[in-house]
């Protein structure tokens, strides 16, 4: 059917397989465990998705942002409590974004040192504005020869955030609302990646001992806050690939999930949970260089993050196309081998991409379909 609707439009484009993306709402929400459900915007990247999500169940509650110019945009199209994801430096937005939470707007900021805490009181007093703050804690895991994990909050233990507790609460213009910790050695390392086995039982190993580790951190940092007073509207934790885990957490009142409403290929290699494949894009066949082959216009749609194959987006319509391994994904061709499929020029080829939103980064509109009926743009 996708290659249907690949055929009724304008290419390059990128195509949302409607049935499997709600199949995965509805998946992800009754995984919640009578958790809360915060939007990664970042892996959706469009207004339109994201109210879909929002509307799908009452699980889905809050966004989180990757920029604060993100936040203000989100809020002038109508949205509300919306938790950044990063400690920000961007004066004359955290101005703005000042001003709108003293106006009832609720946009969080994230902090993790005394430096984040004297800018916002700064900026609060210059524009009698106001903030609402989330700590960041660290949620890696140090053995003896390995720092599992990634590198965000420098504050790893209770002395550490309740610290930061004080500085905030000395402000008068920035008071605490929440507190995260993001376990990225769980949520985003894939531990059923094909010809890696070895590498497979050592990821699953370092896993269990993690989230046990992690578990007993974010328990003991919330208790010492609750005793010395401070009273948090939510604790955040996790990602797509920890939902399974971090609900089960006493302590943990909402999870972040955003990459598993596409599922991408990044999220075919976790033993523990397997979504549908939502996102797609399409390329046009414009060369025909040799048996087999065919050339496709554009494609280099690499993902961030170390370099690798895993990084590389992957033909999947027809099924059983290739990448070459001396062009792979390229910014201006993209040559995919085929055993048996025949093709012209014209066709296109449906791809998946190694991560969610970053392939929104392409394209202005994300083309909705049901069955071979295009729905919405």
């Amino acid at each position: 059917m996708i290659e249907s609707i690949a055929k009724q439009v304008s290419l390059p484009a990128l195509l949302l397989d409607l049935d499997a993306f709600d199949a995965n709402c509805k998946t992800i929400a009754a995984k919640a465990n009578g958790k809360k459900i915060r939007i990664a915007t970042k892996s959706i990247r469009s207004v339109a998705v994201l109210e879909r999500i929002l509307k799908s169940d009452a699980t889905y509650e809050g966004l989180m942002c990757y920029s604060p110019q993100e936040a203000i945009f989100l809020v002038q199209k109508g949205f509300d409590n919306l938790l950044l994801g990063y400690p920000c430096w961007d004066k004359d937005v955290l101005r703005e974004i000042a001003v709108l939470t003293r106006q009832g707007k609720t946009i969080i900021c994230m902090v993790d040192a005394v430096e984040h805490i004297e800018l916002l009181e700064s900026l609060a007093n210059e524009t009698n504005g106001k903030f609402l703050v989330c700590i960041d804690v660290d949620m890696s895991t140090t053995f003896p020869i390995l720092h599992f994990g990634v590198r965000r909050s420098p504050l790893k233990d209770e002395m550490a955030v309740l610290t930061l507790a004080e500085k905030i609460k000395a402000t008068a213009r920035v008071e605490l609302k929440g507190l995260m910790g993001y376990e990225a050695q769980i949520a985003g390392v894939g531990d059923a990646v094909p010809s890696q086995s070895l590498k497979n039982r050592l990821i699953q190993y370092l896993k269990k001992k993690s989230r046990q580790e992690i578990e007993q951190r974010r328990n003991r940092i919330v208790r010492a806050l609750n005793d010395a007073g401070y009273s948090l509207d939510f604790v955040n934790g996790g990602g797509t690939g920890s939902l399974h885990t971090t609900t089960r957490e006493d302590v943990v009142t909402e999870v972040t999930v955003g990459s598993g409403f596409y599922s991408p290929l990044l999220f075919d290699y976790y033993c523990h949970f397997q979504y549908e494949p939502s996102l797609f894009f399409a390329l046009p066949v414009v060369r025909k260089p040799g048996p087999g082959m065919y050339t496709c216009l554009g494609g280099g749609y690499i993902a961030s993050g170390p370099h690798g194959s895993d990084k590389v987006p992957r033909p999947v319509y027809p099924p059983d196309g290739e990448l070459t391994s001396l062009e792979g994904a390229g910014e201006v061709q993209t040559p995919v081998f085929f055993k048996q499929a025949q093709l012209n020029i014209g066709d296109p080829i449906i791809f998946r991409h190694a991560k969610a939103g970053e392939i929104c980064e392409r394209f202005n509109n994300i083309i909705a379909f049901r069955g071979s009926e295009i729905v919405e743009r």
